[in-house]
C-alpha cells in the first residue's frame, strides 16, 4: 500500500510539473512554426522582389518583414523585455537588402522566442498597456503569435503574386 501511495504521489508531482508554463510553451511552439515559415518565405523571394508591393501605399515584401521584426521587439518590450542594446527600433525601416532584412528578422524571432517562456504562470493575468489597448500578458503573447501568423498569410499572397511557391508547398 505504501508503494501505491508513493507512486500516486509521484505521478501527481510529475503531472503538476508538466503543466508548468504549459500556455507559454504551447504559444512558443506555434510561434516558432509560424516564424520558420515566414523565414523560409523571406529566403524564397529574390533580392529584387523585396521591393515589390501589391499597390502604392502598401508594405513591400521587405517592409512587411521589417514590420514583423519591429513588432516582435515592440510587443516583447511591453511585456517587460526591452530589445537588445544594438537594436535601433526607430531606424528599422531604413534597413535594406535581403540578407540584412533576413538577419534582423532572425534576431527578432530568437529574441521573442527566448522571452515567451520567461513570463511566469502567476503573471499571465497582469495588466499591460500596449499603447493600442490594455490587456493582460497572456493576450500579449497571443498577439505576438497571431501577428506572425497574420503576416505569414500576407507573405504567402505576396509570394503567389510573384510566382514564388512557399517552400513547404513544393
Amino acid at each position: 500500500m505504501k508503494k501505491l501511495v508513493f507512486l500516486l504521489f509521484f505521478s501527481c508531482c510529475l503531472m503538476s510539473f508538466a503543466q508548468e508554463k504549459l500556455t507559454q510553451n504551447t504559444i512558443q511552439g506555434v510561434l516558432k512554426g509560424n516564424q520558420e515559415q515566414v523565414l523560409s518565405l523571406a529566403q524564397a523571394f529574390s533580392e529584387e522582389q523585396y521591393n515589390w508591393r501589391p499597390m502604392e501605399g502598401v508594405n513591400s515584401v521587405g517592409e512587411a518583414l521589417l514590420h514583423v521584426a519591429g513588432a516582435n521587439y515592440f510587443l516583447a518590450s511591453k511585456l517587460g523585455f526591452p530589445p537588445p542594446e544594438d537594436v535601433d527600433m526607430m531606424n528599422m525601416a531604413k534597413i535594406t537588402g535581403k540578407d540584412n532584412i533576413i538577419e534582423v528578422l532572425k534576431k527578432s524571432n530568437e529574441f521573442v522566442l527566448e522571452n515567451v517562456t520567461k513570463i511566469e504562470d502567476g503573471n499571465l493575468n497582469d495588466e499591460v498597456d500596449f499603447g493600442f489597448a490594455q490587456m493582460n500578458k497572456l493576450s500579449g503573447l497571443l498577439i505576438i503569435m497571431e501577428h506572425n501568423g497574420e503576416h505569414k498569410g500576407q507573405l504567402i499572397a505576396y509570394a503567389r503574386s510573384n510566382g514564388v511557391v512557399p517552400p513547404w508547398s513544393k
